[in-house]
């Protein structure tokens, strides 16, 4: 299984940020960027990135490019489906907020696999968002593992009614269904079990190999523009 490294610029801040208003930014204060050999430390030991030998990837603003990033991908076989995400991110961004999970559990779990993946038209329903775009991918069946690296400061925000639990009660997968999905099973087949493994503690993430692509969302509205300077320590990592 291919592995794809997923990182949003604010999972480098002392805290959370409250989104700001579109065409603003975060406070710095209480929000600061990690010192910068911070930064390089965790890139080149944790997540096995290094200047001398970058992955491929890209850059983006807003986190759901990914999606259309990993899309373009698979398009032209470079990327095969399911792959491995470790989603590195202060955020889940599963769709615990507006407009929550309810769209992709009944809407597009229950289409034919063959007309899940059309980004258009979800973007001009207005349903699919960055807040939202991995439970999206999670529906087009785009994931096969997603590893969840915290930032120190996140917020419980991964919707319950997704999450599968084992013997000991600590969460281990997620699972899409719905009555809606379960009418279309002799089309579709049975939504997959997708192992789940989450990180609150982000010095016990440590890569088990390199990354095959990698992306970084910069996500102004999550971040102060103060963290913009983080991006240059990734970028030097990252070869188109």
């Amino acid at each position: 299984m291919q592995r794809v490294l997923d990182i949003d610029l604010d999972f480098f801040l002392a805290d959370c940020c409250p989104l700001a208003e579109f065409g603003s930014r975060p406070a710095l204060s209480g929000h600061e960027p990690w010192d910068e050999g911070d930064v390089c430390a965790f890139l080149d030991w944790n997540c096995l990135l290094s200047e001398q030998s970058p992955v491929r990837g890209r850059i983006f603003e807003t986190h759901d490019s990914a999606l259309c990033y990993w899309q373009e991908l698979i398009a032209a076989g470079e990327l095969h489906v399911p792959f491995s995400v470790t989603h590195l991110d202060a955020h889940s961004d599963l769709g615990i907020g507006y407009p929550g999970p309810g769209f992709v559990l009944n809407t597009v779990i229950s289409t034919r696999l063959d007309k899940r993946c059309n980004l258009s038209r979800y973007y001009a329903m207005h349903e699919l968002d960055e807040a939202n775009y991995l439970l999206f991918a999670l529906g087009m069946r785009y994931i096969g593992e997603l590893i969840n690296v915290r930032n120190p400061r996140s917020r419980e925000d991964v919707p319950q009614e997704i999450l599968r639990f084992d013997e000991r009660g600590e969460r281990c997968a997620i699972h899409l269904e719905s009555f809606a999905s379960r009418l279309f099973e002799g089309i579709n087949g049975k939504e997959p079990v997708v192992p789940y493994k989450e990180y609150r503690d982000y010095t016990q993430f440590r890569a088990e190999k390199p990354f095959d692509f990698v992306s970084l969302a910069m996500s102004p509205r999550y971040a102060p523009r103060e963290a913009d300077g983080l991006a240059e320590l990734i970028k030097k990592r990252i070869r188109d």
